[in-house]
C-alpha cells in the first residue's frame, strides 16, 4: 500500500511523564495532542486499544479512520464540533471502553457479555445491529493490544512508538 493510503501514528513518551499523540494524514496534514498527569498514563493505552480493535476487527471508520478523513483530535469531545460520532466509530469506542474497563478490573469478559452490552446500547440509541463478536475476535484483539502495550512499555523517555494505520 502506498504512503498516500496510510495514517502515520506517533505516540511519544517524555522524560517528565507527559505523552503526546500525533497523526499525519495521507494528505500530509497532521493533528496532535499533548497529555499530562492521569491523561498521560491512560490515553496511550486507550489509543493503542483503539488501534488493536480497529485493525483486528476491520473498523475503517473508527477513531483512526475519522482522524485520517480530517477529524482533529480536539473534535473528539465537547462541544463535538463535527457532530456526533458515526455509528461504526461509536461501536469502536464502545468496544475500546469495554476493554479499558476489563483492563482496569483485571477480569476478562466473554464475547457474549460484550455483545449483550453492544446490542443494548445500539437499541437504546437507534443504531444498526452491531457486529457480533466471538471469543476468538476478543482474543485476537487482546493479543494485538498486549503486543502494543509491550512495545509502548519498551519506549524510553524521549522516544516514540510509531504505527501505520492502513486505510481501506
Amino acid at each position: 500500500m502506498s504512503e498516500s493510503q496510510r495514517l502515520m501514528i506517533r505516540i511519544k513518551k517524555t522524560a517528565d511523564g507527559r505523552s503526546s499523540l500525533s497523526c499525519t494524514r495521507p494528505d500530509g496534514s497532521a493533528t496532535w495532542q499533548s497529555m499530562k498527569n492521569a491523561q498521560a498514563a491512560f490515553f496511550p493505552r486507550h489509543d493503542l486499544t483503539h488501534y488493536a480493535v480497529e485493525t483486528v476487527l476491520g473498523h475503517s471508520r473508527g477513531f483512526y479512520g475519522l482522524v485520517a478523513s480530517g477529524w482533529d483530535l480536539t473534535d473528539f469531545g465537547t462541544p463535538w464540533p463535527r457532530g456526533p460520532l458515526p455509528g461504526e466509530s461509536v461501536l469502536s469506542e464502545m468496544i475500546v471502553g469495554f476493554l479499558d474497563l476489563e483492563r482496569a478490573s483485571g477480569e476478562f469478559a466473554r464475547a457474549d457479555d460484550a455483545n449483550q452490552r453492544l446490542e443494548e446500547f445500539c437499541a437504546e440509541n437507534g443504531l444498526a445491529d452491531p457486529q457480533v463478536l466471538t471469543d476468538d475476535d476478543l482474543a485476537a484483539v487482546r493479543q494485538k493490544r498486549g503486543e502494543l502495550f509491550a512495545a509502548w512499555d519498551a519506549v524510553e523517555p524521549g522516544g516514540a512508538l510509531e504505527l501505520v494505520f492502513e486505510l481501506v
